[in-house]
């Protein structure tokens, strides 16, 4: 596996892991000494970035990823957010106040067994907070070598600027995908202006682009693609298969499979896009890493490009409620 540079000097493996989904969002989950051992096998395959959240649980997937990564910590890079409140386990709302950061910080490194975080993200702009007053936080915290790089997740290009005015941002996390390519008009530029890596996560379209979900499949209880309206409105998921139509048409040309073929089409976009695919399955994630064999020549990314530029996709990205902590 090679590596790829995220900002000025952070330093990842090409293909990330996104954890989430050992203990959040898309069950059934796996015991924990399972999640422990696959998350082992991941890093003996070359993965050294690991992304995870306090509200991945909420508190559950810093603890599992903690443990797992324990051994070799001084050898890969950890992700983690912070950027919401709690009542016990519950979800409130959002809080990136300093007293919110700090209990944050301090929960996530005794969770994740170290005594620093190589990458901080704000989970989600808090609008009552403004953003350089966040970046002021994340700077005391670097000065006490707590924190060593920091991000933003879903943030707009005119929160990373006032951000990065601050404290200079390492990365960037927001949806990017085949299935998602909104950030290409105003965030990629941004963060190319500004030399901020970019880590998209969902790079499969939450298992859409893999060709595995088929329409009408009914998703199992306590997976969030049930409150999507992509995935739970029969018309929307219609109309999108033509992409994924198309991703099983490149991949047969390719002699790869659609999975890897959507996550090499990242890969090839930018060298300092980092993808986060998730996944709990060895098989997958073998499958995921194959990326790296996938090669386009640059008249094959033009065509590309042209052809999705011809495919619209409908249907919004998430529920209401989630779809009003965008930052805009």
């Amino acid at each position: 596996m090679k590596t790829r540079t995220l900002g000025k000097d952070l330093v990842v493996s090409e293909i990330g892991l996104g954890c989430m989904g050992l203990s959040f969002s898309f069950p059934p989950f796996p015991s924990k000494e399972e999640a422990i051992t696959f998350l082992r096998a991941a890093y003996q395959k070359g993965v050294t970035f690991f992304d995870t959240a306090e509200i991945y649980g909420p508190f559950v997937n810093e603890e599992i990823v903690g443990e797992a990564l324990k051994p070799f910590r001084d050898k890969v890079i950890i992700a983690t957010k912070f950027g919401f409140k709690y009542e016990g386990d519950k979800v409130v709302g959002l809080d990136s106040s300093e007293a919110n950061i700090r209990r944050a910080i301090e929960g996530s490194l005794k969770r994740l067994q170290t005594n620093y975080i190589d990458l901080f993200y704000q989970h989600r702009v808090d609008p009552n907070v403004p953003i350089e007053t966040v970046a002021k936080v994340i700077k005391q915290l670097m000065a006490e070598g707590k924190v060593r790089h920091w991000g933003l997740s879903e943030a707009s290009a005119k929160t990373i600027r006032k951000a990065h005015s601050i404290c200079p941002v390492t990365a960037l996390q927001s949806e990017y995908s085949m299935f998602w390519r909104e950030p290409e008009q105003e965030i990629i530029p941004t963060l190319e202006e500004l030399r901020i890596g970019f880590v998209p996560f969902s790079p499969l379209g939450k298992g859409f682009l893999t060709g595995t979900v088929k329409p009408g499949q009914l998703f199992g209880e306590g997976d969030y693609r049930n409150t999507i309206p992509r995935f739970n409105t029969p018309e929307y998921f219609k109309a999108n298969m033509k992409l994924v139509d198309y991703v099983k048409e490149l991949a047969i040309k390719k002699q790869s499979t659609p999975a890897a073929i959507a996550i090499a089409w990242i890969l090839a976009q930018k060298p300092w896009f980092v993808p986060i695919p998730g996944t709990k399955k060895i098989s997958r994630l073998e499958e995921n890493l194959s990326a790296i064999k996938v090669e386009f020549t640059e008249k094959e990314l033009i065509e590309i490009k042209k052809h999705l530029d011809t495919i619209k996709i409908v249907g919004h990205r998430y529920s209401d409620f989630a779809e009003k902590q965008i930052d805009k």
